[in-house]
């Protein structure tokens, strides 16, 4: 299995973890007696489907720098009634009286949401909460308080209305937004409760979800595309090997332009050689010093 970043679909029911132990079969059936690092790049809920990322081998170290990517959602809001893990297979813990909703009323709704908000992660979500991932003692009945996170929502659109029932909702945020307390909360915020039945992420950046068993890898300039660049000779990959810095320039601009309005990221200046990703620099006191090294490329 090459190293590199490989778009894939989770379908409805699967858990992120089963893509995971899937590319891990693959890889041992390719590679015998051989280890391979391998993670997915965030999580969708079983109830979810859509793209979902897989790093492998030196891949891996771009985990934590997508979470600044902008992911697109495609939701289904059950207007109603409020779940306690925000999804359809919750217990009912309000409901309320949705005949009076309009598509104004709807639309005037999400506008508190838009931009950076707190927000309050629903009880089963993968938050850590003493060291164990919240789910873990909600499913076991313990009480669930989690501190609210600073998220951000870039856009947010109704696509389609079946009132008093159910509306569809577009919408583009950052790595960390739950898309559960949205309706959650526009639940609460209209008083008549609110739930997620349907959930597909199409994008991350410019990736888009490659559909039911379709599969596509992405290397080099594709890696981390809304990033800044540098091309990198042998003496300056030596020069990083040993830990020094090396000139900022010549920098060439991201690949992949994000939203107009989108927070720009502070993630690395993406090094290259012989056209491989091979370094992660971070510029410092004008220059730029090695943070991580790709091994043997991606």
């Amino acid at each position: 299995m090459t190293p590199g970043l490989y778009l894939t679909h989770k379908p409805v029911g699967a858990t992120s973890f089963a893509t995971v132990r899937a590319f891990q079969e693959e890889a041992q059936a390719t590679r015998p007696g051989r280890r391979t690092a391998l993670c997915h790049g965030g999580t969708l809920d079983p109830f979810a489907e859509g793209l979902l990322l897989m790093l492998v081998g030196p891949a891996t170290h771009l985990f934590e720098h997508l979470h600044a990517a902008p992911k697109v959602y495609e939701a289904r809001v059950e207007w109603g009634t409020e779940m306690d893990t925000g999804d359809l297979h919750g217990r009912p813990v309000h409901q309320g009286d949705a005949t009076a909703l309009t598509p104004e009323q709807l639309e005037a709704a999400l506008r508190p949401f838009l931009g950076w908000t707190d927000q309050i992660p629903p009880a089963t979500s993968a938050k850590k909460l003493g060291g164990e991932p919240a789910y873990r003692k909600a499913h076991r009945g313990e009480a669930v308080d989690l501190p609210p996170s600073r998220v951000y929502l870039h856009t947010a659109r109704w696509l389609s209305h079946d009132l008093p029932k159910a509306s569809i909702l577009e919408l583009t945020c950052r790595g960390g937004y739950y898309v559960r307390s949205l309706a959650r909360d526009l639940g609460r915020a209209l008083g008549c409760g609110a739930h997620l039945s349907a959930l597909k992420r199409t994008a991350i950046g410019p990736w888009k979800d490659p559909g039911p068993g379709a599969r596509i890898e992405r290397h080099g300039r594709d890696l981390l595309p809304w990033t800044s660049s540098r091309a990198l000779t042998d003496q300056d990959v030596g020069t990083l090997r040993q830990g020094q810095s090396i000139a900022t320039t010549p920098l060439q601009p991201p690949d992949w332009r994000l939203p107009p309005g989108y927070p720009e990221p502070t993630g690395p200046v993406r090094g290259f050689h012989q056209g491989k990703l091979t370094f992660l620099l971070t510029p410092r006191d004008g220059a730029l010093w090695p943070e991580t090294e790709l091994r043997g490329g991606v």
